[in-house]
């Protein structure tokens, strides 16, 4: 193999509104804890059951930063790519620790939104810029669901360029 990848890529909801905390020089960091969910129908029982992971999500990343710190709060679903980092700390006692977490730093972090009131997810930085009120500025290391992804005919999002009827 000639080289690796840290890729983690997540969807799930927040369990609390987003942690934020600022450097000396004011840059937003952002953390939150996103619980993922898998469903199965025991065998035995047939009963439904249920098991949760919560994942830490630390958020450097300033567009994506602020964008959390802005439309995020419990039980807001979203889909979150980062790399996967172990760190070492210690607790009051002394004793070492390790947590991992997932990263979103850099061009290539990305954070969606999926569920917003409009039903179109959240595109930060993008070509369109007026769903949302922002000011066009394009925020790196984000991305979009298909409903506001650019037609590439010019910058309108892409359920605006479908004005007229299916043929079917």
């Amino acid at each position: 193999m000639a080289g690796s990848l840290n890729r983690a890529q997540l969807i799930g909801h927040l369990g609390a509104d987003p942690e934020i905390r600022r450097t000396q020089d004011g840059r937003p960091i952002a953390n939150i804890r996103l619980a993922t969910s898998e469903t199965w129908r025991d065998r035995n029982s047939g009963e439904r059951r249920e098991k949760t992971e919560w994942h830490t999500i630390v958020i450097f990343n300033e567009a994506l930063a602020k964008i959390a710190e802005q439309y995020l709060k419990k039980g807001s679903k979203v889909m979150v790519e980062g790399q996967i980092a172990t760190r070492k700390w210690q607790d009051k006692n002394g004793q070492d620790r390790w947590s991992t977490e997932i990263v979103l730093q850099g061009f290539n972090a990305q954070l969606l939104l999926l569920d917003r009131s409009e039903g179109s997810g959240y595109r930060a930085g993008s070509d369109d810029p007026g769903d949302y009120g922002f000011d066009g500025e394009r925020a790196s290391g984000t991305t979009s669901n298909s409903r506001t992804q650019s037609s590439g005919q010019g910058g309108g999002s892409f359920s605006r360029d479908m004005d007229d009827d299916i043929p079917f």
